[in-house]
């Protein structure tokens, strides 16, 4: 290495020290400001999808609806002999319209019921068998109600049961049937151990240009006791 003149000889190459001294300076500034903006935009988004999970938008106008999806209203076995099924003041329901009543309570709605033309085993060996197979074929279920003034509901709750760490196939053939844009979606669902598993992110790739909220989960043992529990989670997301 020669030095001569105010010059550094590099690899046969002269390059100014000031000069040298100037382009690195405007490189790093450069680099900073890419970096500050890419810090800001990632904050943003974070926030806009914590805030799109836990506070929900209404409109004045609109209304709630609860949708669900129970095997005992899908079956013509006696409810009452069925794990899916509690008795409150003396009439059968499924584990998720109970859940569904304790959230009517709190926020009141109107009540839809996801009917399939097709009847589920109200016994609990076969259900899971049954439930195991139409996951497998990927089924899609002919439902036999349908909702005919959807434009009226701005928040849709829907509850379900998580089977084999899924959604049930009605709820495909739901989603399919409606484009819930612009909406807000509230899932509620109970289980046996495995909490949501996937079955949120799967309704928001169904639909995506719903905001999809943060959803309440109990055990299907635990639904009579879960009053307090739903009425936090609905105060964390202001309804």
């Amino acid at each position: 290495m020669a030095k001569g003149n105010g010059y550094v000889e590099i690899r046969g190459e002269y390059m100014n020290n000031k000069k040298m001294k100037n382009k690195i300076i405007a490189v790093l500034s450069i680099l900073l400001i890419i970096s500050l903006s890419g810090c800001s935009t990632r904050t943003e988004t974070n926030t806009n999808t914590n805030s799109t999970e836990k506070q929900i938008v209404r409109s004045g106008d609109k209304k709630i609806l609860l949708v669900y999806f129970a095997v005992a209203e899908n079956s013509e076995v006696d409810a009452i002999s069925s794990a899916s099924v509690r008795e409150v003041n003396g009439e059968a329901k499924g584990n998720i319209r109970v859940l569904a009543d304790t959230i009517q309570r709190k926020v009141g709605g109107d009540f839809f019921s996801i009917e399939t033309e097709q009847d589920y085993p109200g016994d609990l060996n076969p259900l899971i068998d049954f439930a195991a197979k139409e996951q497998k074929a990927n089924a899609r279920l002919e439902l036999v109600s349908h909702i005919e003034n959807l434009d009226n509901y701005d928040t849709i709750f829907i509850g379900y049961p998580n089977w084999w760490y899924d959604l049930p196939m009605p709820l495909y053939s739901f989603f399919e049937e409606y484009d819930f844009s612009g909406k807000n979606i509230i899932p509620f669902a109970t289980h046996n151990g495995s909490g949501f598993s996937n079955t949120i992110e799967t309704i928001k790739k169904l639909e995506p240009n719903a905001a999809v909220m943060k959803g309440f989960t109990t055990s299907q043992v635990d639904v009579l006791k879960v009053e307090a529990d739903v009425a936090k989670w609905l105060d964390e997301m202001g309804i």
